[in-house]
């Protein structure tokens, strides 16, 4: 069964200082590095965390090498060990 609500809202300020919500729909690490996955009606991104727990924020990843290597390993870890 699939669950199709999120965990948590999170808005987003862009370059231009543009707000947008986005679900967080995932959690997790790569290469010792934390990111969380982020989606709205509209895109998905992925951004990195930073900080130390309760003192956390959220920063663009401005390569997009980078950010299709994390969504691609993301992907690999989904269908590999999928949710119940």
């Amino acid at each position: 069964m699939k669950h199709d609500e999120p965990r948590d809202y999170i808005t987003v300020e862009d370059e231009q200082g543009n707000q947008k919500d986005y679900a967080i729909e995932a959690l997790f690490d790569m290469e010792q590095e934390s990111y969380a996955l982020l989606k709205n009606e509209e895109e998905t991104i992925v951004m990195k965390i930073e900080g130390e727990e309760g003192n956390q924020f959220l920063v663009g990843i401005n390569n997009p090498e980078k950010t299709e290597a994390v969504l691609d390993a993301y992907q690999i870890a989904v269908e590999n060990a999928p949710a119940e």
